[in-house]
């Protein structure tokens, strides 16, 4: 027979051998984002707001009164100046071309060569920068002031998407807005130009505009308006996103400003660039 084992009062609790129990580890942390990553990232939830704003903007209810108060206010801070800066460049790019001209002996293209200058790269581009520099950087300070004081936090908590709600008025009034001044600085421009060569350059009327009917087509007007549609559209989510995303309170709601206004005008010459070169290469000149 074997001995019964011997039986171990309890002690107090210091005196209890330690339990096999596993220590607790530390869970490893998260990686940080890279910061040389950060620009495409940015890249990157710009382009899914342009995504969203596009499939938002079927969405019913439509925000007709939003749209309509928003298409006068870019209209009305955008159509003077608009109006003012088209005469000088018109008047720039007659002089300019018309003095190339006679140096080459073909004064007789001056209204051609001129008039198609504003109507496919002036007038695009000075729509797009008033409009982003105007009325985009109203949009971004509106939009951020309501982002510190939580108004689209609020909005999201009762089921109200600030997107669709707030954004897609004002990138819609935007390319609206874009377009129809397209017109406006086209036909101001082109007037300015027709001035400053019949007056200064001592240009006749009829070769002028014999020279604009034998060198312009419809095509060149059509890529003017889809220029600056594009180009509204560009300055409505550049300036969205950045008052969607101001950072550090007040002080990055003017920053966002300023960073709207400069990504919109660097966006908006590139994609000038990519617009022109793919127009050359598609449709042909005219009497070619």
């Amino acid at each position: 027979m074997t001995a019964p084992m011997p039986v171990i009062p309890p002690g107090p609790p210091g005196d209890r051998p330690p339990t096999s129990a596993p220590l607790p580890q530390k869970t490893p942390e998260a990686p940080r984002p890279s910061k040389a990553l950060a620009p495409l990232r940015e890249t990157g939830r710009l382009f899914a707001l342009a995504g969203t704003v596009c499939r938002e903007t079927f969405r019913r209810p439509f925000q007709v009164r939003e749209f309509i108060e928003q298409f006068w206010f870019v209209a009305s801070v955008t159509i003077l100046p608009a109006a003012l800066v088209s005469i000088p460049f018109g008047a720039v790019i007659a002089l300019q071309v018309g003095s190339l001209t006679q140096q080459l002996g073909a004064q007789s293209f001056t209204g051609g060569a001129s008039v198609l200058a504003v109507i496919q790269q002036a007038s695009p581009i000075i729509v797009a920068l008033l409009v982003s520099g105007a009325a985009g950087s109203a949009i971004c300070a509106d939009l951020g002031s309501r982002k510190i004081r939580e108004e689209l936090d609020a909005m999201e908590v009762m089921g109200v998407s600030p997107v669709q709600r707030l954004v897609v008025p004002r990138v819609l009034a935007t390319m609206l807005v874009a377009v129809l001044l397209n017109g406006l600085v086209s036909v101001v421009g082109t007037l300015g130009g027709y001035f400053f060569n019949v007056i200064m350059q001592d240009g006749t009327p009829g070769a002028y505009l014999s020279s604009f009917s034998a060198l312009a087509q419809l095509p060149d007007l059509y890529v003017s308006e889809i220029k600056a549609l594009i180009f509204g559209f560009i300055a409505g989510i550049v300036a969205a996103y950045r008052g969607l995303n101001p950072r550090g309170g007040p002080k990055g709601v003017g920053d966002a400003v300023n960073q709207s206004v400069v990504i919109t005008f660097m966006l908006l010459f590139f994609v000038n660039m990519v617009l022109t070169a793919i127009y050359l290469q598609i449709v042909p000149a005219k009497g070619s």
